[in-house]
């Protein structure tokens, strides 16, 4: 059992719990703050949203060890919210909930739009909201619901605040109490850029804190037709390792181990650009390594932060590598819906194939003499809605076949 103290609708609160429990369930059960509902208990249908250090963020998938001394506001807590408030009459106005299961998660997201988009359209307003379903409505009410408060607020002259007032990337929970103290170890993006410009704005450390949990994490491992010196003397030229990932690029040189640059990708009709800093050490001793950062996609507000380490050793055969990865991170925003450990295995592995499609390209055309400039990788574009396809019909295929094959 962990004894978890945290700060529920400004109350501290404690209770004895055992390591797998969730925060909904520690409020729920322990609180009886039962206004935070669990529907598909995989974070997806947001029933359960809430908010952790102001960030609205899936509660049947956080850990209540992970939310120490964190602030927690649930539907009870927002009772006395002005924009709350707003919400629930234009709800009722607009006919935006019918059977309410999903109208309390409903509640605290639409909050968090009102708070940060000046002037959405429908649709803005719509993918906003896709993380939170409903088997009721259409939606048609909750979206001219959120809509109508909006365009009061901002008639009356309230703007919206950009980020919803958060200025620090990171999962929900990162901004805890007790973290100024631990601001220097902490992952934090400066989010003063204008939207005119095109680079990251010069950041803090991206290091972890050194109580960070990973939400999920895995190992992957592959082998490289080079000698071990090649590789490692690779892996050291951070900017030819960027240029074999796909859609990955550099803001600039690293500098002290410190490195800005930014990753795109595209999930069936979302495309994010997570902009961010990482953190890198290497040991030639041991000929491993560490790569420690986090980023933020500002259109759909998604985060992630997140910890690789690698090992390069010689492999099976004379003049072959083996590199053995550790991924572990936490997503969170709209995107944290694809991140289910399983299936963002599965996509890395397919990724990591890629990246050592063009590595094994990069090592060759050096190993001949040429320059990087005249190389043409044979993977530039990242599309995870593709792999993610690939996935799904792969476990079909393995499903069918392990049938016709008991048949």
């Amino acid at each position: 059992m962990n004894t978890v103290s945290l700060i529920a609708n400004g109350r501290k609160v404690s209770a004895d719990v055992e390591p797998r429990t969730h925060l909904a369930d520690f409020l729920r059960d322990t609180q009886n703050l039962t206004g935070t509902h669990l529907g598909c208990e995989h974070g997806v249908c947001g029933a359960c949203t809430l908010l952790i250090d102001g960030a609205p963020a899936r509660s049947c998938i956080t850990f209540a060890v992970a939310c120490e001394n964190a602030e927690i506001i649930t539907i009870e807590g927002l009772d006395d919210d002005e924009i709350a408030a707003e919400l629930r009459a234009a709800f009722t106005r607009e006919h935006g909930l019918q059977c309410g299961y999903c109208t309390p998660g409903m509640i605290v997201s639409a909050r968090d739009v009102v708070m940060r988009l000046q002037e959405p359209s429908e649709h803005d307003i719509r993918v906003a909201m896709s993380g939170n379903l409903c088997r009721c409505t259409g939606y048609v009410g909750i979206i001219r619901a959120i809509q109508g408060v909006i365009e009061d607020r901002r008639a009356r002259g309230i703007a919206a605040i950009p980020g919803g007032g958060r200025t620090s990337l990171g999962p929900a929970g990162a901004g805890r109490a007790g973290a100024v103290a631990r601001a220097s170890a902490a992952a934090r993006i400066a989010l003063k850029t204008d939207a005119s410009e095109t680079t990251p704005a010069p950041s803090h450390s991206a290091s972890l804190s050194a109580d960070w949990k990973p939400q999920m994490s895995f190992n992957q491992s592959f082998v490289v037709s080079h000698p071990v010196d090649d590789v490692w003397r690779f892996f050291g030229r951070i900017e030819d390792v960027a240029s074999c990932l796909p859609g990955a690029s550099l803001a600039g040189a690293p500098v002290s181990g410190h490195v800005q640059g930014r990753i795109r990708v595209k999930v069936g009709p979302i495309s994010a650009e997570f902009q961010g800093a990482a953190e890198i050490d290497r040991d030639d001793a041991t000929r491993t390594g560490r790569i420690s950062g986090s980023g933020k996609d500002k259109r759909s507000g998604s985060a992630t932060r997140g910890l690789v380490g690698y090992a390069v050793k010689p492999g099976e055969n004379p003049g072959e590598t083996r590199v053995d990865v550790s991924i572990g991170y936490t997503l969170t925003g709209m995107l944290a819906q694809f991140g289910r450990s399983g299936l963002v295995e599965d996509v890395a592995s397919r990724l990591i194939k890629a990246f050592v499609a063009n590595l094994e390209a990069r090592l060759a055309h050096e190993a001949r003499g040429g320059r990087s400039e005249t190389l043409s990788l044979p993977v530039r574009e990242l599309d995870a809605g593709s792999l993610i396809s690939s996935v799904v019909f792969g476990r079909f295929r393995r499903l069918f076949a392990r049938l016709f094959g008991r048949n």
